[in-house]
């Protein structure tokens, strides 16, 4: 079921809102859900359509609701666009979206898509990127839950690369236990819930329990407190609550050694690939991280791989009802598909 909105002018704009029900309930040390809400929104120009996503997020205070009106409030000029390439339309609507980025993702997305499909092409090829054997594989989240709920979610989802979300008063008897487990690679996620000391003492213990790097350890209002942590930590650190938008990333130089992008965050495609290039020129790795999107926005996310060293985008996994169907993900590596755009499509 969708919604249309008012007459096509030169591109035809639908909305659908979703409720994605969760696999199992999904922790973080800040909140827990059953549900996540998402609205994909459909460009359609002479009969070719792309899609594109943005999930609602209490900690932004971004809600389906809210999306939907930012969106009504500019259909017209939306569909008055005489649309050429994602990038002039991202400028077209930036002035209008500054403060609404999911928004802005979800139609930068649903352009690129739409884009790529006009030269049938995958998305990747349209932006002349080539695919190799090295890409990064996919980490599966493991939420925060009981020590035997989290052991039980790994023996459940047998995979490469774990990121395992922490903030809480036993932190390390997770890693331990779950290392207990697997021998894959772990990542852990303490969504802002550390200290400083707790980062680098925890940083030790986790070095030796094969954990490859910490993401986000602090809460963002601490980046003044980072310098010390990204001096003394055993382990790479990487931000996240730091890096939203472009601005943030000059911020992050010799504070993180890695940025996690996250395109509803910054704005989309079009923004991201630019977060990427100067977090080269600055030395600092570069990975993509999702926020529990359907295939739609995964799909989109895969074709950045060729310029990335990690990527988090298990969204559509944690999912038991997902909307779409796009790029396929086994064993942490994605298999593309051979038809235009990112691949995505509403089933």
């Amino acid at each position: 079921m969708y919604l249309i909105l008012n007459t096509l002018i030169d591109m035809r704009l639908k909305l659908h809102p979703f409720q994605l029900k969760m696999k199992h309930t999904f922790t973080i040390s800040r909140l827990s859900r059953e549900v996540q809400p998402s609205l994909i929104i459909e460009l359609e120009q002479d009969g070719v359509s792309g899609l594109g996503e943005a999930t609602a997020n209490e900690y932004y205070g971004i809600t389906v609701a809210s999306m939907t009106q930012v969106v009504e409030q500019i259909q017209t000029k939306i569909e008055a666009y005489h649309f050429d390439t994602p990038e002039n339309f991202w400028n077209y609507l930036q002035a209008d979206l500054a403060a609404h980025p999911f928004v802005q993702c979800a139609l930068d997305v649903a352009a690129h898509d739409l884009w790529a499909k006009q030269q049938n092409k995958p998305l990747y090829a349209a932006w002349e990127l080539e695919l190799h054997d090295k890409l990064p594989l996919t980490n599966y989240t493991i939420g925060i839950a009981s020590i035997p709920e989290m052991v039980e979610k790994i023996r459940e989802m047998p995979w490469p690369i774990y990121k395992i979300k922490l903030g809480t008063a036993h932190d390390l008897e997770i890693v331990r236990a779950l290392r207990q487990e697997t021998d894959a690679i772990f990542r852990v996620d303490a969504n802002c819930a550390w200290s400083v000391q707790q980062t680098i003492d925890y940083s030790y213990a986790l070095k030796e329990l094969g954990v490859e790097f910490i993401e986000q350890p602090l809460a963002a209002e601490y980046l003044d407190k980072m310098p010390e942590v990204y001096a003394k930590s055993a382990l790479p650190v990487m931000a996240d609550e730091n890096c939203r938008v472009e601005s943030d990333v000059g911020k992050c130089a010799g504070k993180f050694h890695i940025i996690n992008i996250k395109l509803m965050k910054c704005g989309g495609l079009t923004p991201a690939r630019r977060m990427i290039a100067e977090a080269r020129k600055l030395g600092m790795q570069v990975m993509i991280g999702c926020m529990t999107e359907s295939s739609v926005g995964i799909s989109a996310i895969a074709h950045l791989l060729p310029l990335l060293d990690y990527v988090d985008m298990d969204g559509a996994l944690l999912i038991s009802n997902d909307p779409a169907q796009g790029i396929e993900i086994e064993n942490g590596r994605v298999r593309f598909l051979a038809s235009g755009g990112t691949g995505a499509i509403l089933i």
